[in-house]
């Protein structure tokens, strides 16, 4: 459940950055495009045309760790005050949010590993228990004259 609700704050993260991007960095894209920046990539001059498109290229680059540089390389060379917008979406997607999934994945897996050490500790007391039962029930099969002692002629 918590990994969902992760899940959920990465896609708001991402929007959040897709907005500002079509908003300032799509013009920028699309002067780019027109110049030939990126004759041989076909999405390139779409990447940010709108926030879905925005959102499914930063998931590409981002999340998925294809050709970031591909992208963000000409538009922060030609605009550098661009890399505040290109770089802090990778940052605090992939530092920020990801590393949140990280721990939780972590801290379940941790929680997990108790609850098993603690089954395994109610497991071992039970058969304790049953032990000492089978212990007592064969002394007191020994015990000849049942005076609860056992004596080494017994």
């Amino acid at each position: 459940r918590t990994l969902c609700w992760s899940s959920v704050l990465l896609a708001l993260v991402m929007t959040i950055w897709a907005v500002i991007a079509v908003e300032l960095v799509n013009p920028l894209v699309q002067d780019l495009a027109k110049e030939g920046t990126w004759s041989d990539c076909t999405r390139c001059a779409k990447s940010f045309s709108s926030v879905m498109m925005a959102n499914i290229t930063f998931f590409k680059t981002l999340i998925a760790g294809d050709s970031w540089g591909e992208m963000a390389v000409p538009i922060i060379e030609r605009h550098p005050w661009t890399a505040i917008i290109l770089c802090g979406s990778l940052l605090s997607t992939v530092y920020g949010v990801l590393s949140l999934i990280v721990a939780v994945v972590v801290d379940t897996f941790a929680e997990n590993r108790a609850n098993d050490v603690e089954a395994v500790a109610v497991e071992l007391a039970d058969t304790e228990v049953i032990e000492k039962r089978g212990l007592m029930k064969l002394f007191d099969q020994l015990d000849s004259d049942s005076s609860g002692q056992l004596s080494l002629e017994e």
